[in-house]
């Protein structure tokens, strides 16, 4: 079974309606950016400050990626969550699990583009000026 866990985050966010529009890697850390809908000159920064393993993909294949029923704890049109049991987790190299421990696993849904994160670190949350360049 996979389980949800839902976070709270710094701003109301309509998961469906969002879209990952920026993504920074760094040495041992990432930034991704968000779209906050209805705020045309913000986005929703999400980082983590330590090594990670990401994974960028489209919601469609994330949603068939397990038995749906096999789910517990998904909430309509939430961001963010603490994610156990989910195959992506459970793929990834044992060497670097252990090594890193521990490690979680976390899962930001949007309506398009999702993002999962392994990482000894906890994702912080920031609303950061929309870059002049950013897609909108």
């Amino acid at each position: 079974m996979v389980i949800y866990e839902p976070l709270k985050i710094c701003v109301s966010l309509k998961a469906s309606a969002s879209d990952l529009v920026g993504f920074h890697w760094q040495t041992n850390a990432i930034a991704a950016d968000f779209i906050l809908p209805g705020r045309d000159k913000e986005l929703l920064r999400v980082a983590f400050g330590r090594e990670c393993i990401v994974r960028l993909l489209d919601e469609m294949p994330l949603s068939t990626e397990d038995d749906p029923v096999l789910r517990q704890g998904m909430a309509k049109d939430h961001f963010a969550y603490r994610v156990s049991g989910a195959p992506f987790s459970r793929r990834q190299s044992p060497s670097w699990l252990e090594i890193m421990a521990p490690v979680s696993h976390y899962q930001f849904v949007t309506g398009w583009a999702c993002m999962d994160v392994l990482s000894p670190a906890s994702p912080t949350f920031e609303i950061i000026e929309r870059p002049s360049d950013a897609a909108k």
